[in-house]
């Protein structure tokens, strides 16, 4: 019995002796591997492990209104070569080496045949499968390089590798770049249109197989999980190229030649609220002028006089004034509590009407006048100027929009002198987009319109999206008389005011020219910083355009509003009319007014005629052939014309056709003298007839 105990305990020492020294020998090998061959396994691990890569979607294009190029992200190519490429021998890789690096020094003249050979050579020796061996190419020298020796096999037979990267470029360099804008990874603040639609324009990025081939280097591997990037989409603006590049150099010819800071420049389609144009100007360090900030929608500050036209809007929509009530301006001077109030103009206009007072911009005659009605009320000017929407900003897509500072009567700074001052823009803030708007306004019969940069989003170059006018507030105004007396206060301005120069014989302008002392923080304000600008629409009677012009800051003694800020608008507006307005879309509104039109004709070439110009085609009830169109007369100026042959027919109006042929039917021989339409004729229309008688008509 103790030996077959023995026994058995002796295959148990046996058995535990065997596994103990087979856990030596395997803990003695893993030490050696750690030790002595650690290097070499980690490396062979660096070498064959795997991961996905993330792959960039190209970046949309941003497009000016006519297709234009203004910011795109241009693709950059890196060539490499998988050199240790097994799908084919290497008898045949030397075969087509020597040709290989012929075509490459060739074709890109940076090297030599013999070192691009001694590359490729040295890259199949340390079977490098992640050969460098050209950056920066672009899409045309890609083509070419694919019809290479090897290159030509494709990607897995030939070798071929190819990584795209892309850098955003401005084919308009600095032209709208505030505008155009940047988002850049890392940052806080996007700016601009590529900022606020960063989302849209990035598109979804794409992934990819990549594997660790040493030295940190990885090659793509072809995998059917592979997931390719769907491309950004494109904004197409509605901004004009031509029209931003004028506005843009007018703005610093005149910063220029006034020294001023800075400046900027909007035009606005009036029914619609797209930007046509935007330009910014500021000196940066070195005293050049930049696209360093955009001032026109994010510098809100005192307007200055541009400000009196919603302070006499208030009154009137109120029902307090008229523009034929008269203030008193004495010698250009008065007081409010503990302030002066002067005129720009010394000695005054004595009394004058509001409509005068406005005209002349006399901060005088519309401080008084504000102060007179609403002195015991003042809540009810701001509640007037809140219901015009002046205090709200616009809701802009791009960021970065100054809030608009209009401060009500419980305001800790309200004071008994800020009612007349707030009356002619002191104390209130606005940025120059949103007086502009409040004008476009005027211009558009009271509706407010938001206003837009981009007109429609595109993918692989078709619409996704296209942007209708947004309306803000229908009406600004309770009555629409108080729109009307507005249009007709700035085309004085223009007419006889402050802006006279801009006159001129094509067509109308209307607006109100703008100058503001600018505070200087604690120090107040002085004499020597001004803000001029001037801000209306165009053709005056019929307007398309709204455009705002601001320079802050002139140096060389001149400052108003009219003489720095007018002529920049004036160049910009003559270049719009001349470009982008159909003279018969404008002309035929106002000139019907000035100068009624009388015709009359066969029906058929009256409504042919009148749909050739534009002009809107009534429809009548027609009866007879004939058909007389007269602006004087209603149901928009076209009527039925009664011929009666027992009488001399009335053919005024008339070509010389259908005269000549309606009296030779009345039994009349005709004599006709001058060219156009019938002016006169004799005997007169109506009057019986003389059998055999002569009629004479004179054109004209």
């Amino acid at each position: 019995m103790d030996k077959q105990k023995r026994e058995i305990l002796l295959k148990v020492y046996l058995v535990y002796g065997i596994m103990v020294l087979l856990g030596l020998i395997i803990l003695g090998r893993v030490i050696y591997i750690q030790v002595a061959e650690g290097d070499y396994w980690r490396e062979k691990a660096e070498k064959f492990s795997l991961q996905y890569e993330t792959i960039e979607a190209n970046r949309g294009n941003i497009l000016a209104a006519d297709g234009s190029l203004l910011a795109a992200s241009i693709p950059k190519f890196e060539l490499r070569i998988d050199a240790g490429n097994t799908n084919y021998t290497d008898d045949f890789f030397y075969e087509n080496v020597d040709s290989l690096a012929w075509h490459m020094a060739h074709y890109f003249g940076d090297r030599s045949s013999s070192e691009y050979k001694k590359i490729l050579i040295n890259g199949r020796k340390t079977n490098n499968r992640y050969l460098l061996l050209k950056r920066n190419l672009t899409y045309d020298d890609l083509k070419a390089v694919r019809k290479f020796p090897l290159f030509r096999l494709g990607k897995y037979r030939g070798g071929i590798i190819t990584t795209t990267t892309s850098k955003r470029e401005l084919p308009f360099k600095w032209l709208a770049f505030r505008t155009l804008g940047w988002d850049k990874e890392g940052e806080e603040n996007d700016v601009g249109l590529e900022g606020a639609y960063s989302d849209i324009l990035q598109g979804n990025s794409g992934r990819r197989l990549m594997q660790r081939i040493g030295n940190g280097a990885w090659r793509p591997l072809n995998d059917h999980n592979e997931i390719e990037p769907a491309d950004g989409s494109d904004l197409v603006t509605s901004i004009d190229i031509n029209i931003q590049d004028v506005a843009e150099d007018a703005l610093m010819r005149q910063l220029i030649a006034h020294e001023a800071d800075h400046g900027c420049v909007i035009l606005m389609e009036v029914k619609t609220g797209f930007i046509v144009a935007i330009a910014n100007l500021g000196k940066n360090s070195k005293g050049a002028y930049e696209e360093k900030y955009n001032y026109a929608i994010g510098e809100s500050s005192e307007p200055g006089s541009t400000f009196k036209l919603a302070s006499l809007m208030a009154a009137l929509d109120d029902g307090l004034v008229t523009l034929s009530d008269t203030v008193d301006t004495k010698g250009g001077v008065t007081r409010f509590a503990n302030r002066i109030m002067r005129d720009s103009h010394h000695g005054g206009y004595g009394r004058i009407s509001l409509r005068r007072a406005f005209e002349l911009s006399s901060n005088v005659g519309i401080s008084k006048m504000v102060h007179q009605v609403y002195q015991d009320k003042p809540q009810a000017f701001i509640d007037r100027l809140y219901a015009m929407r002046l205090n709200q900003p616009l809701g802009l897509e791009i960021s970065g929009e100054g809030m608009p500072q209009i401060k009500d009567t419980k305001h800790k700074y309200w004071s008994k002198v800020s009612l007349p001052w707030m009356s002619i823009g002191y104390e209130v803030a606005l940025t120059p987009m949103q007086i502009l708007s409040f004008y476009n306004a005027i211009a558009n019969n009271g509706t407010l319109v938001k206003p837009q940069f981009i007109r429609e989003i595109r993918s692989t170059g078709k619409p996704v999206q296209q942007f209708k006018p947004v309306i803000l507030q229908q009406n600004i105004v309770k009555n629409k008389a108080t729109i009307d007396s507005a249009r007709s206060l700035l085309e004085g301005v223009v007419a006889s005011g402050t802006a006279t120069h801009l006159k001129n014989k094509v067509y109308k302008i209307a607006g109100k020219t703008g100058t503001a002392q600018i505070a200087q923080t604690r120090n107040g304000y002085n004499k020597t910083n001004y803000k001029a600008s001037f801000v209306g629409y165009f053709p005056a009677d019929h307007p398309q355009y709204s455009m705002i012009v601001v320079i802050n800051n002139p140096s060389k003694g001149v400052y108003y509003g009219g003489s720095i800020a007018g002529p920049v608008f004036k160049e910009v507006a003559d270049k719009v009319y001349a470009t982008r307005l159909d003279p018969m879309e404008v002309k035929n509104d106002s000139l019907l007014k000035t100068h009624p039109v009388y015709v009359a004709g066969h029906g058929s070439d009256i409504r042919l005629l009148l749909k050739k110009l534009d002009f809107n085609v009534p429809s009548v009830k027609q009866t007879t052939d004939w058909t007389v169109y007269d602006t004087r007369m209603e149901h928009g100026g076209l009527q039925e014309k009664i011929i009666d042959l027992d009488l001399v027919p009335d053919v005024r109006g008339m070509g010389a056709r259908d005269a000549v042929y309606l009296l030779e039917k009345a039994g009349f021989s005709v004599f006709v003298r001058g060219k156009g339409k019938v002016k006169t004729q004799s005997p007169n229309a109506g009057s019986k007839m003389s059998e055999g008688g002569k009629c004479i008509i004179d054109l004209g």
